[in-house]
């Protein structure tokens, strides 16, 4: 189970270095801290401390020097304090140049190294301003996730880390009295617990996680932050003509399932729909994906998971929008009873498509939801999130997504949101003359071509975009930075949880406090 550690503010007009917190610790006026975090800046840069480098065997400066740390975002030196009787573990943490970006590596490293019980202390954001708290409490707790199936995990992570962060301006207290809170930190709390959400619904093993799981936990959310939730059952998505979603799940004896939530505030004029794909195994259906290709496919519902974390967290921040979330939710197994290459498939709203490849099975369920969307529910913009394609990961690596959009100011601000968050997007084009490559003799279109023009990922959204309608609209491959295969930062082994921080920034840009 994941563990998320708590960050409050630690505030006190005589508190600005660690060296200050420490001698205060010290005389008994603090708690003393089993971990203090001290800020290295590009180069080895760090601030002299006197009263820091006195609890040291060396000097701050001639510690950083020996272990040579040079101020890289994220890298780490450790050394040990001698406060009165006690020992404490110092670590000089890299900031490289304190930006958003950086200092949110330098937090995931961190919480990375904070161990579940451990106290810590930071000064690394000590006079810094809102933008750099919140990207720090942010990392910090992103660093802190752990998820684990291993028998012993509950035991090892039945304590949350804490951490306090020595800062400075007005301070909010707490609604229960308790530790004093910032609003920058609070933001922080709401965008990290987002992220870990999806992570967890991303990497819940298939075995549990059937279309109804995934309907279930939903549901739980919904109730839990006051959305409306409607969950279509196969016979309804049959009933109502969602041709692809039907068939994909149509081999797998854990039917089809179309999530639908809603998060409706008073004078809200704006409508958004997000649409994720839910694909909660993926074995490529009777066009089966080698074994390898299977082993991440516990992570193919990766956008859906996002789009039920934004939709948990809207209230928490205020958006303004009205805001629904569809989660097209399917396994795509092979059987009897699955689909087959060669069938043509009548999508909601009438338009058919022949399938040439069933394990081009994500564009199918989403073109229904998205067509769902423009046709019954109105919306000024849709955005569509999904692990859709390799071809996006070879493009792009794994720390951008792909977007493409039929509107330019959308993906402006889909593209602003990325790099404040630290979800970075890269625009891809539309190309039109690769349209072609879908045309099919016995349907309007096909879902994949018949001769591959190499580029994946555009004709996958070229696809996708034939079922907006007229609305401005984009989608966000994440195929490469909704997963990872190493701990790096804020990110984590495992599902990432890309595109939440992202869309939130965007959804709540108007209450949210100054652009990180």
């Amino acid at each position: 189970m994941p563990v998320i550690g708590s960050v409050t503010a630690l505030r006190r007009a005589d508190l600005g270095t660690a060296g200050d917190y420490l001698r205060a610790a010290g005389d008994g006026g603090l708690e003393l801290a089993d971990l203090v975090a001290v800020p290295v800046g590009s180069g080895g840069e760090i601030a002299q401390d006197a009263g820091l480098d006195q609890l040291l065997p060396a000097g701050s400066a001639e510690v950083v020097k020996a272990a040579q740390q040079a101020g890289k975002a994220g890298q780490v030196a450790q050394a040990i304090a001698k406060v009165g009787n006690a020992a404490v573990r110092i670590a000089f943490l890299g900031v490289g140049d304190r930006s958003p970006r950086e200092l949110r590596k330098a937090g995931g490293e961190l919480g990375r190294l904070l161990q579940p019980g451990d106290r810590a202390v930071s000064s690394v954001v000590a006079g810094q301003p809102d933008d750099q708290v919140r990207a720090f409490a942010e990392g910090v707790l992103l660093g802190c996730y752990r998820y684990s199936e291993k028998s012993g995990a509950a035991a090892d992570h039945a304590r949350d880390a804490e951490l306090k962060l020595l800062v400075s301006g007005p301070e909010v207290p707490s609604p229960d009295g308790g530790a004093v809170r910032t609003e920058a930190i609070d933001e922080a709390v709401i965008l990290a617990n987002a992220v870990a959400l999806a992570r967890d619904l991303t990497n819940t093993p298939s075995i549990r996680k059937s279309p109804q799981w995934l309907a279930d936990a939903a549901s739980k959310i919904a109730t839990h932050n006051g959305l409306n939730v409607r969950v279509w059952t196969e016979n309804e998505l049959a009933n109502a003509g969602f041709g692809g979603l039907a068939a994909v799940g149509a081999g797998s004896d854990r039917p089809p399932r179309l999530i639908e939530l809603s998060y409706s505030p008073p004078a809200a004029r704006t409508h958004v729909v997000l649409v994720g794909k839910g694909i909660t195994f993926d074995s490529g259906g009777l066009s089966l994906k080698p074994v390898d290709g299977m082993k991440a496919m516990k992570t193919d519902m990766a956008g859906g998971a996002a789009v039920i974390a934004v939709m948990s967290a809207l209230a928490s921040l205020g958006a303004a929008d009205k805001v629904t979330g569809l989660v097209a939710a399917a396994e795509n197994m092979p059987s009897g009873s699955a689909y087959r290459p060669g069938d043509v498939l009548s999508m909601f709203g009438g338009r058919t498509v022949e399938v040439l490849n069933t394990d081009a099975e994500g564009r199918l369920v989403l073109a229904d939801a998205i067509a769902y969307a423009d046709a019954a529910l109105d919306p000024q913009q849709i955005v569509d999130v999904a692990t859709l394609t390799g071809a996006a990961r070879i493009a792009l690596g794994g720390s951008l997504g792909a977007l493409y959009s039929t509107g330019d100011e959308l993906a402006a601000d889909l593209l602003a949101a990325g790099e404040a968050s630290g979800d970075r997007l890269w625009r891809m084009p539309l190309t039109e003359e690769y349209r072609s490559a879908l045309n099919s003799p016995v349907a309007d279109l096909s879902n994949v071509p018949r001769k591959d023009p190499g580029a994946g990922s555009i004709v996958a959204a070229l696809f996708l975009r034939e079922f907006a309608g007229s609305r401005p609209w984009a989608h966000l491959d994440i195929a490469g930075a909704a997963r990872s295969g190493t701990d790096d930062g804020d990110v984590t082994a495992g599902g990432t949880g890309f595109g939440t921080r992202l869309l939130l920034r965007w959804l709540a840009r108007s209450t949210l406090s100054s652009a990180a």
